[in-house]
């Protein structure tokens, strides 16, 4: 059978790649094209993205594509981190770079929105947790500085709807990203315009919302002929990341409100959450800051973040300053001979969100919750790791709660997967096993979504079951749950 092949652009914060999948009616195949780095910039007082020069890494990688699949190439699919977004202008002209979520713009905004709508009543009509670098808080950081970008804007875009627009000319909202914005109604499957009226945010800025798996045609044709994709279309996946990574975990069950899994998408961040067939809009859930964000065939993500491998990230950068070369495999060995369970922190407390110094702010954080403090390399990767799986089992037993029964399996998924020590943990520190993969799990999503939506509804089973068949996930059983429920007793 000849194989269609489909094109993921995977943008994050950090770094992107084009990542092209072969699929023979059976499995999926991943070739890596072209892999780039991103970040933002500081111009002219802000901290935005690099537009042009992500749009022609983008371009490069969709041309060696070409090089390598020719015909063969049927659609391309974008996905990105959430919340930033660009404008159009009402001739269709883009208004400017988009501005990063870590700019310094929306501070206080969140204490000023609330003095506006109080908290209850825009998780009511949002289901969103509260965050200051969420969309809502920059447009109306936007709106109180009479941005005159925000006055001439005829249309939102979030980061992947800027590239579909490039690619073939059609500016779309998909689901998934728009509700990570906190203008989005998850009930209602619509943006907020009540609450956005309230704010005096413009209605005409939030256009009409597509789903995953939506063909939006071909590209436009000088991206066609720059490109060598002469028969290429733009098949919209699960836009944001997790939505894709999350439609690549191996379940079986169909979604439902008490579902007997969760997953956790893990590499920088450890998003752990729950898929259900409807959103939880609920006191409740609003106590704990869940979040109800769109996945993809209707579903509704509940989830909660933790600070992941960031903490090792950065120790890792901060001993190659100081010219301690370690390799991930060589940081991981030296966390798997230090005692275990010796110091625990939060991996989430503020003090470790952006430290100059990453192993003495974990040794300072302990030091003040008075837990021993980590004085060697193992000691302080294994303190960050055994920190991480900690938080995911406090996460986990919420969210337990919020649905009313506790989960039976854990699925991890994304580059975390490739550390076996924390899953390991993972398993323990839960007590639940722990099913571990496809690494590639936002590609595989992103992928999957456009070659299923080609052929009519989204089928979320049919695409799990491609997964299943094409990736061999690994399995942790609990091995040492007796020694964390004492430690966390």
């Amino acid at each position: 059978m000849a194989r269609n092949v489909a094109l993921a652009v995977d943008l994050g914060a950090s770094g992107g790649r084009v990542v092209a999948g072969s699929f023979d009616g059976r499995r999926l195949e991943l070739e890596e094209i072209h892999r780039f780095e991103n970040g933002p910039v500081s111009l002219a007082g802000q901290l935005v993205w690099d537009l042009p020069r992500l749009w022609q890494e983008v371009v490069a990688g969709l041309r060696a594509a070409a090089e390598r699949h020719g015909p063969a190439v049927t659609s391309v699919g974008v996905d990105t981190w959430g919340v930033d977004f660009a404008f159009l202008g009402t001739d269709g002209a883009l208004l400017g770079n988009p501005v990063c979520y870590r700019d310094a713009r929306t501070r206080g905004m969140l204490a000023a929105a609330e003095r506006t709508v109080p908290r209850p009543e825009i998780f009511a009509a949002t289901g969103l947790q509260f965050m200051e670098l969420n969309s809502l808080y920059q447009l109306l950081a936007m709106h109180e500085a009479r941005s005159s970008i925000l006055a001439a804007a005829d249309r939102l875009l979030m980061i992947p709807d800027v590239f579909h627009w490039l690619l073939c000319g059609k500016p779309t909202n998909e689901r998934t990203n728009a509700s990570t914005t906190q203008c989005y109604d998850p009930r209602r499957h619509d943006w907020a315009f009540g609450m956005l009226d309230r704010f005096g945010l413009p209605r005409r800025i939030f256009g009409p919302l597509t789903d995953p798996g939506t063909d939006l045609g071909g590209l436009r044709p000088e991206v066609a002929a720059e490109t060598g994709l002469q028969h290429a279309h733009v098949v919209v996946p699960g836009t944001h990341d997790t939505a894709s990574a999350v439609a690549a975990v191996p379940a079986d069950e169909p979604p439902s409100s008490r579902p007997d899994w969760c997953y956790v998408s893990l590499g920088t961040w450890a998003l752990v959450g729950a898929e259900l067939d409807r959103p939880l809009v609920t006191a409740e859930c609003l106590a704990r800051n869940f979040t109800n964000e769109g996945g993809v065939g209707g579903t509704t993500r509940l989830l909660k973040n933790v600070c992941g491998l960031w903490l090792v990230q950065q120790c890792r950068a901060a001993w190659q300053r100081s010219g301690q070369g370690w390799s991930w495999d060589q940081l991981t060995a030296l966390a798997a001979e230090a005692p275990p369970l010796v110091t625990l922190v939060d991996p989430n407390d503020p003090s470790l969100v952006a430290p100059a110094d990453m192993p003495e702010a974990i040794r300072a954080l302990a030091k003040r919750a008075g837990e021993p403090v980590p004085d060697s390399t193992g000691a302080i990767v294994r303190t960050a790791l055994e920190s991480i799986a900690a938080a995911i089992r406090r996460t986990l037993g919420e969210l337990d709660d919020l649905l009313g029964r506790r989960v039976s399996r854990v699925h991890v998924v994304g580059g975390g997967v490739q550390n076996r020590l924390l899953c390991q943990m993972i398993a323990d520190a839960t007590d639940r096993p722990v099913v571990a993969g496809p690494v590639e799990a936002t590609a595989v999503g992103n992928l999957l979504v456009q070659l299923a939506g080609r052929d009519g509804p989204l089928d979320l089973r049919a695409i799990r079951r491609i997964v299943r068949d094409s990736f061999e996930p690994r399995r942790y059983e609990p091995r040492d749950a007796a020694r964390w429920n004492d430690r966390l007793a």
